[in-house]
């Protein structure tokens, strides 16, 4: 019972077995799928693809172990409801070459975003906030680590972008994980050490003004008020790193 092979758009085709070809197995399944693939790229195509229900386990096992790498998920493409993309190009590495089988398990292993932010003091020990455009609250300066960028050069990065001001990062004070929140999906914030710096740095600050409404140095009352109270708990964590009374160095929403 070979897997369907049905074409997509010149050089592109889908994949798909029967719910028959399932029952009977992931080694009779995959098999299938493996000799469709082996079909689909001798016959000069260069992309063979799945869409797979997101709530079907036995058929992502079998596009997983038929070498198929997941791409994503397609939102609503099959009768209102959302597929898991898992696709195979002509030139990917082999899956039985160690770096092609890294890549495989590389496409469908969890990622969790990370945040880079900066503590940044003033000598009256007060913390740099950030005010921003595209939420109420203020926060520590920083952002998103991009793919393949380390967290302390990023934070570096985005402090430059951000504020204009050139302050290398230094220790890591704190990890905080954050669970999903409003709209967000779950990431680990690291908080890097700043450094000390006289309140005369802020007139040096060149805003990014799609990001930033403005930046001050604030006592730990005004954080308290500024600031959503997760990240208030992660400012006090991280200030009582950087002391004489080293707290804890893994916190989650501060706490």
């Amino acid at each position: 019972m070979p897997a369907d092979l049905t074409p997509v758009s010149p050089g592109v085709v889908r994949v798909s077995w029967t719910v028959e070809l399932q029952a009977e197995g992931l080694g009779p399944s995959v098999e299938a799928v493996r000799g469709a693939l082996a079909e689909g790229f001798g016959a000069g195509h260069h992309r063979i693809e799945a869409l797979v229900d997101p709530e079907d386990e036995d058929a992502q096992r079998i596009a997983t172990f038929s070498g198929l790498m997941r791409e994503g998920v397609a939102r609503q493409v099959a009768d209102g409801s959302d597929r898991i993309v898992y696709a195979r190009l002509a030139d990917d590495t082999p899956v039985d070459d160690p770096i092609g089988f890294r890549r495989l398990l590389n496409s469908f292993l969890p990622r969790k975003r990370a945040i880079s932010q900066m503590l940044i003091r003033s000598t009256d020990e007060r913390v740099l906030l950030c005010q921003l455009t595209y939420k109420k609250d203020w926060d520590l300066p920083g952002g998103v680590v991009e793919v393949g960028e380390s967290p302390r050069l990023a934070v570096s990065r985005e402090v430059t972008e951000e504020l204009g001001l050139e302050i290398e990062a230094g220790p890591l004070v704190l990890t905080d994980w954050l669970p999903a929140w409003g709209g967000w999906d779950d990431a680990v914030c690291l908080v890097f050490d700043g450094g000390v710096h006289d309140e005369s740095i802020t007139a040096s600050i060149v805003r990014q003004q799609r990001e930033i409404r403005s930046a001050r140095f604030c006592t730990i009352e005004e954080i308290h008020e500024l600031c959503a109270d997760f990240t208030a708990r992660r400012i006090v964590s991280a200030l009582i790193n950087v002391t004489d009374r080293p707290g804890p160095a893994y916190t989650e929403s501060g706490l």
